[in-house]
């Protein structure tokens, strides 16, 4: 597995989520309709800012929220790979944020996720919709919390990625309720139509562990303590955000233009 020990950690996080529908269904209702954008700089990575806190989005948790994964990354430290990929990460951030990087008038956009988080199955959704029509080129970072089964569901949709097959694996994933057991493992394999013994042996190579890694070194480097987080261009949002919020980021982030540093 990927060395993330949190079990217990993880069981607790996913108990207190169900608390949050009751915080976010108390604030006043012109509390959840987009606001004006507002930021504030990120110490240490010039050239990227993020989101204010204290605002609810349209739809959910937006930045600066009440979070129940605080602490989820506390045994990180022991990790010796994870501190020798955050430092590779560091000195190379845009690549590592949005691999190839999109051109022109595309805007970047890295969405980082767990399969078992409620939140993440709707933002995902969501920005896969908009980036059928364009304007935006989405980066998916696997970032598995959550036990277990959330590093199971990471690896699998990294291996069909090795066949060109993660955004169906991906939402297949994200709309189940059903664990990612090898029963179901294999279901999906002969669903999609990946190769199967690839499958099973990319699930736990190195490649793969090496780039959920990567996943959680960028999540250290911007402070992410949980999931659904997203940098969208030069700006970092911890949580969910309504459909209004991410399209109103978008457009801005189009105006000002390539991210400092990360143009080509």
């Amino acid at each position: 597995m990927s060395g993330l020990n949190i079990s217990r950690r993880g069981v607790l996080a996913v108990l207190m989520v169900g608390g949050l529908g009751v915080l976010i269904a108390r604030r006043p209702i012109g509390a959840l309709f987009a606001a004006d954008l507002e930021f504030e700089p990120m110490p240490g990575l010039p050239g990227f800012r993020r989101m204010a806190g204290g605002s609810i989005s349209s739809r959910g948790l937006a930045s600066g929220t009440f979070s129940p994964f605080v602490g989820l990354d506390a045994g990180d430290e022991a990790d010796p790979k994870l501190q020798e990929s955050v430092a590779q990460v560091r000195s190379a951030i845009c690549p590592a944020l949005y691999s190839d990087g999109p051109s022109g008038d595309v805007v970047p956009v890295a969405s980082f996720s767990d399969y078992n988080c409620p939140y993440c199955r709707v933002q995902t959704e969501r920005l896969a919709e908009m980036a059928q029509g364009g304007g935006i080129e989405v980066a998916w970072h696997e970032l598995p919390l959550l036990g277990d089964t959330s590093v199971t569901a990471a690896r699998a949709a990294l291996a069909a990625k090795r066949q060109g097959a993660y955004l169906a694996f991906h939402r297949r994933l994200m709309r189940t309720m059903f664990l990612p057991s090898p029963e179901y493992l294999d279901v999906l394999v002969d669903d999609i139509g990946v190769d199967r013994e690839r499958f099973l042996a990319d699930m736990q190579s190195a490649e793969v562990e090496d780039e959920i890694r990567r996943s959680r070194a960028l999540a250290r480097i911007f402070g992410f303590i949980g999931t659904p987080a997203l940098v969208v261009g030069r700006t970092v949002v911890q949580g969910q955000l309504g459909h209004a919020t991410i399209a109103k980021l978008i457009e801005r982030e189009r105006t000002e233009g390539p991210v400092p540093g990360c143009a080509a």
